[in-house]
């Protein structure tokens, strides 16, 4: 009944429907998504929403979130309106070395890779408009919040807000992937891209990396390529690297990986 009143009252009222509009278009930002909370600050309420929509003033884009008609918003405004409703989501993995400069073969439309902190299904108005792909694991064991919020940054020349791993973090979650959705190669040829790496913060995320074969490969592969002094990094910090025994497994594309404790 009140979803009745509502659409009738604003398809009598042009006057009212076309101010709501106007102030709608006029101050919500273009480029990116918005959803009912949004719409609610300007007093529409979600019958009303769906009634712009059947109107053809905004674009339902599935339940609780609209755009603009006709507005081809880009996939960091997406990735903005996403990170409000997704604890911890951020670009990580190979995409995060992309954005910093560290790439191999990257191509317009290579798969975007995001983390979040919680399980989550990327909606398809997003993966449709943009390839990717959500990682959730538990990778790290975080002994405070200033950790994680300070392996997560902006990159120069990206949006303001956007979350991006920091490469030493972003390199962990390369390697947590490695031979299973990101290939071993790839994972080599970037990690012999990287360069500077900042030894404390390193130190800290092997400290708190759960995963074994992550913590066992950036060692190995530090070792080989001389990415950091591996001995004095594991004299100042207590790395999680397992037993003192090999760590084997067989990775999708068959290759049997044998990693020492300590590279």
């Amino acid at each position: 009944m009140l979803d009745w009143i509502l659409c009738y009252f604003y398809s009598m009222d042009g006057k009212s429907r076309h101010q709501v509009i106007k102030k709608l278009q006029a101050e919500l930002p273009r480029g990116a998504p918005f959803d009912l909370a949004t719409l609610g600050r300007f007093q529409v309420s979600p019958q009303l929403a769906a009634h712009y929509a059947d109107g053809g003033w905004l674009v339902r884009l599935a339940q609780g979130v609209y755009a603009f008609p006709n507005d081809e918003f880009g996939v960091y405004g997406a990735l903005k309106f996403l990170q409000r409703r997704v604890p911890g989501l951020h670009v990580g993995g190979k995409s995060a070395l992309a954005l910093q400069g560290v790439r191999h073969n990257l191509g317009s439309r290579d798969t975007l890779v995001l983390w979040g902190d919680s399980r989550y299904a990327l909606p398809a108005w997003f993966t449709s408009r943009f390839p990717a792909r959500y990682v959730h694991a538990h990778l790290f064991e975080w002994p405070d919040t200033s950790l994680a919020s300070k392996t997560l940054m902006t990159p120069p020349g990206s949006p303001e807000e956007l979350k991006v791993a920091v490469s030493e973090r972003a390199v962990l979650e390369l390697l947590y992937e490695a031979g299973t959705k990101q290939s071993l190669e790839e994972a080599r040829n970037l990690f012999d891209g990287l360069r500077s790496p900042r030894k404390d913060m390193l130190g800290q995320l092997l400290s708190c990396c759960t995963s074994v074969k992550a913590v066992r490969l950036f060692l190995t592969w530090a070792r080989e390529t001389n990415f950091v002094d591996v001995d004095a990094l594991l004299a100042h910090h207590s790395v999680r690297s397992g037993s003192s025994t090999r760590w084997m497994s067989r990775m999708d594309d068959g290759t049997l990986l044998s990693l020492k404790p300590h590279g």
